[in-house]
């Protein structure tokens, strides 16, 4: 059968989207502009591609019995030493994020994760140590809030960029697109 790499996640939007990833790629991280910034829901999962109809139609159920909430992200923190990711702390959106991916996780791509769920907003992965500090450092004071209205489905190329498969409204059945600014409620602080 053949397989593609998958992932759900809740976009952060603009203009916080745009300069997280800038940050990163000036941080030297070489995946920046290949993954949307982002809170993870489902991480990179490899599916047969005859399982994504039946997968779309649990995310567009998921998403319909879901409610828009609100999200704020604040400060920095790291995984290091356990995994070399520094990452903009999910302070408010949490719990909901938590409920939001067990629900996507109990569908037909179901799976064990292989850490306890946190979510988060990665700024820099696996590069030099000195980076890594900066990134904490520079984005120690990083501030954005805004409502989450809908989750998406991702898939990653053969080159290694993810991009968006489809976007599921919160409320609604099926899917659709948003404009990037509908939820943004506060103003990025660095």
């Amino acid at each position: 059968m053949e397989t593609t790499t998958i992932g759900v996640s809740i976009a952060v939007p603009e203009p916080y989207g745009r300069l997280l990833q800038e940050r990163r790629a000036g941080f030297g991280d070489p995946a920046a502009y290949a993954i949307p910034t982002h809170v993870t829901l489902l991480p990179p999962t490899e599916v047969d591609c005859g399982d994504l109809p039946a997968l779309r139609r649990h995310l567009a159920q998921v998403a319909a019995d879901g409610r828009p909430f609100p999200m704020r992200l604040h400060g920095t923190d790291t995984f290091r030493p356990l995994s070399a990711v520094v990452y903009v702390r999910l302070t408010e959106g949490a719990a909901d994020c938590g409920r939001l991916q067990e629900q996507v996780r109990s569908g037909p791509v179901s799976r064990e994760l292989q850490f306890p769920y946190h979510p988060h907003v990665t700024v820099a992965h696996d590069i030099a140590e000195p980076a890594m500090d900066r990134a904490q450092a520079e984005l120690a004071s990083f501030s954005a809030a805004w409502t989450a209205l809908s989750f998406a489905l991702y898939e990653q190329g053969g080159d290694g960029v993810w991009r968006k498969m489809r976007e599921y409204p919160f409320g609604r059945e099926g899917f659709s697109a948003l404009p990037q600014q509908q939820g943004v409620r506060a103003a990025t602080r660095l």
